[in-house]
């Protein structure tokens, strides 16, 4: 059975976790080790569907219950 990993991330927060990962890649290109892993990663971030959500504050959930 394989476990996935739901991560809710804004454009901002996507932009850091790829720079990072980009830092990360760089550091081990220039000690000569591999990146494949890395790779991987960054492309499944970068191919993951963008989706719309709407954020609702506590108050307005309240109203509705």
């Amino acid at each position: 059975m394989e476990w996935k990993t739901v991560v809710l991330l804004d454009q901002y927060e996507r932009n850091i976790l790829i720079n990072a990962l980009n830092e990360f890649r760089n550091n081990l290109l220039q000690e000569q080790r591999s990146t494949d892993a890395v790779d991987e990663l960054m492309i499944k971030i970068h191919e993951a569907r963008q989706k719309r959500l709407r954020v609702a504050e506590a108050k307005a959930i309240e109203r509705y219950r």
